[in-house]
Parts: C-alpha cells; structure tokens; sequence
C-alpha cells in the first residue's frame, strides 16, 4: 500500500493556496465584512451594556409576554437573569448574547431568503444539499483556522465560525416550511388571481412561520454551542472563563461558567418556542 500513500492527492495544499490567494486578492472584501460585523457586534453590545442591568430585564419580560402570552416563561426569565447577575456573569452574559443576536441576525437574514429560493428551485436545493450537510459535519475547529487567516484574532471571526457552523439550520427549516404548503391551497391561491409575491407573502411565509422559527432557535441554540469555541479566537463572553477553567482545571469555575450558559440557553428557548404553557 505504499505506493497509494507515496501518490498522495494533495488536498491541503491546494487548500492552502486557495486561502493564499484569497488572502491577497480578497483584502477589500474581508476587511469590509469585518468592519460590517464589528459595526453589528459593537451596536448590540452597547444596546445591552450601556442600559441598567434591570432595564435590560423588563425588556426581555416584556418580549417574552408578547411572544408567549404567559406568566411563567417571563418568571423564568425574570429568575434566570437575577440568577446571573446574583453569579456576577452580567458583562460575559451580554457579550455570549451579542454573538448569538449578531449571528441570528446575519444567519436569518441569509438562510430564509436561500431557503425560500431553494423550495423554489428543487434543483438549486439539491446542488445546496451537500454543501450543507459539509457545513453541519465538518468539525468546528477546522473553521476556526480560515476566520483567524481573514479576519484575525476578536469577536468578528468567532461571528464568522458561528455563521458558517449555524446558516444551514435556518436554510434547512425555511425550505422545509414552504415546500410544506398544502398543493390545494396553493392552487386554490392562483385560481383567486393571486402573483407569485402574493402567494408567498400571504400563503407560503404564513404556513411556513412554526418552521421558521424553530430554526431562529435552533440558531440560537446552535449559536451558544460555539461560544466556547469562539472563545479560543478571542471572542469575549461565557466561554472566556470556561476555557480559563479548563487551562487550571478549575471545577468551580467551569460548573459556574457552564450552569450560566444552560440557564442563558433555557431563557432564550422559552421566550421562542411557538407552543404556550
């Protein structure tokens, strides 16, 4: 078997020189996607640090009401934030949550337009299909070394792993939504004279809304998974202290860190989830 192993394909140096080129001939685009994500991050952070931590509590309730129309998602949430500021977490918490937001928000605002184009287009989808499952399979830490080589050391390319990781959950659950709209009611939609646009808006987004928003929290979820692994390329928040934790094999401080990431994960599954207590 020598002689397979002696004809080696390659693979990583050809990586190597596609990221080389990139790096050279693509500055412009990546310092000004940088700029971009770090103009994001930086508005959502002082959204919810400049505030009084109990202003940023009555926001969150209040949301929480008006998305589940019960008392008891909004007192856990109100508990789960006295909890984090009672653990002194107030400064990493906002931080994790600023990464989530900021992915949400380019994640969202990418993956239910592909979404809604690919159940469009069944061919463009399953061109995308194995390009998604890449996404979600290879390991996290291989992107990790891209976002570092483009984007440097921050808060920025812990966005950028946290996109590319989380984009084909929302992707994924759009397409799924809107191919799910019964045929009946579609034709039943034309025969009424309606466009294209208009069976979209007020046919196919409708129906597809239970779908698409369980993919906004499974991209918060997904999201809060790599706050650790960010945190290796220097973006701030609740992995800071776990991995800080890990380096001086710290068991205080690693259960305190990660029981503040659970509560944060349970909070924002309540204030989304469709169903009501």
């Amino acid at each position: 078997m020598d002689w397979l192993t002696e004809n080696k394909i390659p693979i990583g140096k050809w990586a190597a020189s596609v990221f080389d080129w990139l790096q050279i001939n693509g500055a412009w685009f990546f310092d000004g996607l940088a700029d971009t994500m770090e103009a994001l991050i930086d508005g959502i952070l002082w959204l919810l640090q400049t505030p009084h931590p109990l202003i940023i509590i009555v926001v969150f309730a209040a949301l929480t009401f008006l998305m589940q129309r019960s008392w008891k998602p909004v007192a856990l949430v109100i508990v789960g934030f006295l909890f984090i500021l009672n653990q002194d977490y107030w400064e990493e918490t906002t931080e994790s949550l600023t990464l989530v937001l900021s992915a949400c928000v380019v994640c969202m605002g990418i993956g239910v337009p592909i979404g809604i184009a690919a159940a469009h287009r069944p061919r463009l989808y399953r061109v995308m299909r194995p390009v998604l499952d890449l996404m979600q399979t290879l390991p996290t830490f291989v992107y990790l070394i891209p976002a570092i080589v483009f984007f440097g050391i921050g808060m920025v390319p812990g966005l950028i792993a946290t996109v590319i990781f989380v984009l084909p959950a929302p992707i994924r659950l759009t397409h799924l939504g809107v191919t799910s709209t019964p045929k009946e009611l579609l034709e039943a939609t034309q025969a009424f004279g309606a466009t294209p646009f208009q069976t979209l808006w007020k046919v196919e987004l409708p129906y597809a809304l239970p779908q698409i928003m369980t993919g906004l929290n499974q991209t918060i979820m997904l999201s809060l998974s790599m706050v650790v692994i960010s945190a290796l390329v220097g973006a701030d928040g609740l992995g800071v202290p776990v991995v800080r934790a890990l380096n001086q094999v710290n068991t205080a401080l690693g259960f305190e860190s990660g029981l503040i990431i659970v509560v944060v994960a349970i909070m924002l599954d309540r204030m989304l989830r469709m169903e009501r207590d």
